[in-house]
């Protein structure tokens, strides 16, 4: 289960704000009605999107642990072969997968729960010297608060120790930013968003 603040000698543990992080050049572009929750399969076409079919349960939470209804979580990620669907993606020795939807918007329930169904992202070169490790991307905004655009990385993979951007957290900032597996059958991570108010 997901923790919540708690009261502590009658006042609120605050809980870490989730740290923020550039949006990057590949937030998407193209128009596209598909936006639901699972990515592994684009309505309309008979396809399913190549890769590792992985869930992704989350919480969305303001800074006292407070559950937060009708957050707007705006997600998007490479393909299984480190491809986005985006103009600017050079990396041209990977294919575009016609059967990943790439993009999702969801809203958070009563409990602040969201969850959706994609693959798990390759890795790609952001540089000749620089690999970026599997990651999504979010975009979160609540009336409210303040808008949170931050990125999700999966645990234990080797390159997460040497990405540019998540090396540039100190140390508990990247736990926050790191998911955790809480199944492999069906692949299962979870993320919890801090949100801060406006």
């Amino acid at each position: 289960m997901f923790g919540y603040a708690a009261l502590v000698q009658g006042a609120y543990v605050r809980f870490n704000l989730t740290p923020a992080e550039v949006e990057g050049p590949f937030y998407p572009i193209f128009p596209q009605k598909d936006k639901d929750f699972d990515l592994t399969h684009v309505e309309g076409k008979p396809g399913m999107a190549k890769g590792k079919v992985i869930w992704i349960e989350g919480l969305v939470v303001d800074a006292v642990g407070a559950p937060l209804e009708d957050v707007s979580v705006d997600i998007w990620h490479a393909n299984a072969a480190g491809r986005y669907r985006h103009p600017r993606d050079k990396n041209i020795a990977a294919p575009v997968d016609p059967n990943f939807q790439g993009w999702a918007i969801v809203q958070t329930g009563k409990a602040g729960q969201f969850r959706f169904k994609t693959i798990m992202p390759g890795p790609y070169p952001a540089s000749k010297e620089w690999m970026r490790p599997p990651h999504i991307h979010f975009k979160v905004s609540k009336r409210g608060y303040h808008v949170l655009t931050t990125q999700m990385y999966f645990p234990g993979h080797p390159l997460n120790d040497t990405d540019l951007l998540l090396q540039q957290k100190a140390p508990n900032q990247q736990k926050f930013m790191i998911a955790s597996r809480i199944s492999l059958n069906p692949e299962t991570y979870r993320y919890q968003i801090v949100l801060q108010s406006a």
